[in-house]
């Protein structure tokens, strides 16, 4: 540790001048600069765009296509009435942000979170989620608590 602000000087091997290449024999990086002989990469004006192959049939062309997207797919993160059981008091205000702290779920869904009905809840819960299946919603109310549709 240096003790005067003139004796600073960055850690060992933290700085590194950069390669210049192309700047003579004695580099040990001239003439060809490391591009090699010839050939469509030795060129100054090279682009060779990603998957190309140099004319052999590429991979992504070569693998078999199948099945397709949705790209009209919802995603619900899917919780079971179950889950919520011993973890929040009787009367707590159950949404997706709590349900994250409590580390019911890792991660909120595009859609938001989608309740399901398996598993037993004794405590009364105020559930506020984007979806709830018919028998999560009569769970929850059968405990005498409410399921509210955000």
């Amino acid at each position: 540790m240096a003790d005067e602000l003139s004796r600073l000087q960055p850690a060992p091997g933290s700085q590194t001048t950069r390669k210049r290449i192309g700047r003579g024999q004695g580099s040990g990086w001239g003439k060809t600069a490391g591009r090699g002989q010839k050939g469509q990469r030795s060129r100054s004006s090279v682009h060779i765009r990603p998957g190309f192959e140099g004319g052999q049939m590429p991979l992504t062309r070569r693998l078999p296509k199948r099945g397709f997207t949705n790209v009209f797919a919802k995603d619900f993160t899917i919780i079971n009435v179950g889950d919520l059981e011993g973890r929040f008091e009787a009367g707590a205000e159950v949404d997706m942000f709590a349900l994250k702290r409590a580390g019911v779920i890792s991660r909120i869904g595009r859609d938001g979170v989608k309740v399901l009905g398996r598993g037993e809840l004794t405590i009364a819960l105020t559930v506020k989620a984007a979806r709830f299946s018919a028998a999560a919603k009569a769970r929850i109310e059968a405990a005498g608590g409410k399921a509210e549709a955000v």
